[in-house]
């Protein structure tokens, strides 16, 4: 496995609680911070995509008048009766 070292800046009361889970636990410091990780990784991938509900209205499709037609034709049948 290749390590690489890398520099986080992390509030000084979190450093100070790991220390001491670290401590507690008799690991590393850096054991903790690559376990934390690791779940974090873990679960966002198990996170599954969003899927927009289907909000559709029971029907059979457009209307005969409107399938083949433009959007300036379907415009007038949606307005047609209500003025101008």
């Amino acid at each position: 496995m290749v390590r690489m070292k890398t520099t986080l800046d992390i509030a000084d009361p979190l450093l100070r609680e790991a220390r001491k889970v670290a401590a507690r636990e008799r690991t590393t410091l850096r054991a903790l911070v690559e376990q934390g990780l690791r779940q974090v990784v873990a679960q966002r991938k198990q996170r599954t995509k969003f899927r927009l509900r289907d909000a559709s209205f029971k029907g059979h499709g457009l209307h005969p008048d409107a399938a083949a037609a433009d959007w300036s034709h379907i415009r007038d049948l949606i307005y047609q009766g209500r003025g101008s």
